[in-house]
């Protein structure tokens, strides 16, 4: 089957992206502000929302390239969860366990606190809280399945195992061995919640400029390429992925691409048979990432990693697509789901993401000079963001707060490698998950490459 005719994201509908009608002004003038946010993604609404919400009387602008939600927040697949891309253990060991325990609590309530605003706001995202549903296959899962199981258990995160049978209850996959659960996720309509939050910063008196590429950005002061120049004096960058394409950010993040499908609707004889009754999420536990959800008007959504990383961090709209990677979520969905064997895909597309060297996502704000930042959220950024905008709302105002103590706040990653080292080591690495995946599937054993993949992404 060849790729859908749509390749704008599922979640654009009703807004085409070359319908520029009704989209903000962008700023032609030069500007002076409280705070000037670098990027119109959950990482910089958020933070104007909180910004906003705390001291009502603060002058907030929001610079964005293109239109609100353009990157990750728009296109992502729709995951509200409590995620974290290095591992408690990792993160114990280098900043404590009572810290470590602090961060998971905090992005436990993050989940909800994405669901209180998105009520109290009315922002018709379709938040729903239906938790996460991890498939294992065969032994090699099943025995990392278990492992996470018992480090949930010392961790207080709420992952279960569940046999067999209370596995098809929530998810009937083929060759179902059993599969982890964890309520602390919920599904969402991402574009629609960026919006929404975008509205309530504007009702609350911040200023979004959408056309707005910013050329570049200092200590008070940003740049932007039609030759404007806001003076702030805060500035924040929260542009994830496309960091790496601002000066002196080359090597900061690596901007992985994930793809995704979506089907048509399906009809609910269908749906009896998959199950996602309660719109659980869903994923397998194989080490080349792969996730999707059932969505409110009963489509399935479901994407992956697995596209090329591209030489010297580029970021190009062609990327979005890649008909051998769209094609391989395809068959992997049959794979799972054999009765969607002859479902029609509607939507076909992608992004990129940020990844740090370590894998460590941050938050970080220099008093001093007013520069703060966030991201590197590796995919699990839509909880993540709603935590670092509370937290940037706290270091900028100058509040020290629980949230400000939390250990992802001030770290920093060391610098990716120079090409081409970078090129060949993230390539690498992906071909090795998918090289493990087919080992296991082969052997039923865990694969000699976990150890490598593990210490690659600090699990």
């Amino acid at each position: 089957m060849t790729d859908p005719v749509v390749t704008y994201p599922l979640w654009w509908d009703g807004f085409h992206p070359r319908d520029v009608t009704g989209r903000r002004s962008p700023l032609v003038d030069d500007a002076f502000v409280d705070v000037c946010i670098v990027g119109g993604g959950y990482t910089g609404l958020w933070t104007a929302y909180y910004l906003l919400q705390g001291a009502p009387s603060i002058s907030v602008l929001v610079l964005e390239a293109e239109h609100v939600g353009f990157g990750a927040s728009g296109r992502n697949g729709g995951w509200v969860s409590a995620l974290y891309p290095v591992g408690p253990t990792t993160l114990a060991r280098q900043h404590g366990a009572p810290s470590t325990r602090d961060l998971l609590a905090a992005l436990r309530e993050s989940v909800e606190e994405v669901g209180r605003v998105a009520g109290a706001e009315g922002i018709d995202c379709g938040f729903t809280t239906g938790g996460t549903v991890v498939v294992a296959r065969g032994p090699a899962q099943c025995a990392r399945a278990r492992q996470e199981v018992a480090e949930s258990r010392h961790w207080g995160t709420g992952t279960v195992w569940l046999d067999h049978g209370a596995a098809a209850e929530r998810l009937d996959v083929a060759g179902l061995d059993g599969a982890t659960f964890n309520p602390n996720c919920a599904r969402v309509q991402p574009f629609h919640l960026v919006r929404g939050v975008a509205a309530a910063v504007e009702r609350r008196g911040g200023v979004i400029r959408e056309g707005s590429r910013v050329r570049s950005l200092a200590a008070g002061r940003v740049a932007l390429e039609n030759g404007a120049t806001v003076r702030a004096r805060h500035v924040i960058r929260a542009t994830e992925a496309w960091s790496s394409q601002l000066p002196g950010g080359r090597r900061a993040v690596a901007p992985v691409y994930s793809l995704v499908l979506a089907t048509e609707p399906l009809p609910e004889t269908m749906w009896e048979q998959i199950g996602l009754r309660r719109h659980e999420t869903f994923s397998e536990h194989r080490h080349l990432v792969v996730y999707g959800q059932r969505t409110s008007d009963g489509r399935i959504v479901f994407g992956g990693r697995g596209a090329p990383y591209h030489f010297g961090s580029a970021i190009n709209p062609s990327f979005d697509h890649d008909p051998g990677v769209h094609a391989a979520l395809r068959r992997e969905l049959h794979d799972l789901l054999p009765v969607t064997a002859d479902v029609v895909f509607s939507h076909a597309w992608g992004g990129p993401l940020g990844i740090a060297r370590d894998w460590h996502p941050s938050v970080r704000h220099d008093p001093r000079t007013g520069l703060g930042q966030a991201g590197g959220y590796v995919g699990d950024g839509v909880a993540l963001a709603n935590l670092a905008g509370r937290t940037l709302a706290d270091l900028v105002t100058g509040r020290r707060t629980p949230l400000t103590d939390l250990p992802w706040v001030q770290h920093r990653s060391r610098s990716w490698e120079p090409e081409p080292l970078r090129w060949l080591g993230v390539n690498a690495g992906l071909r090795a998950a998918e090289l493990a995946d087919r080992e296991e599937a082969r052997t039923g054993r865990p694969a000699r490459l976990a150890r490598v993949l593990s210490r690659l992404t600090g699990h």
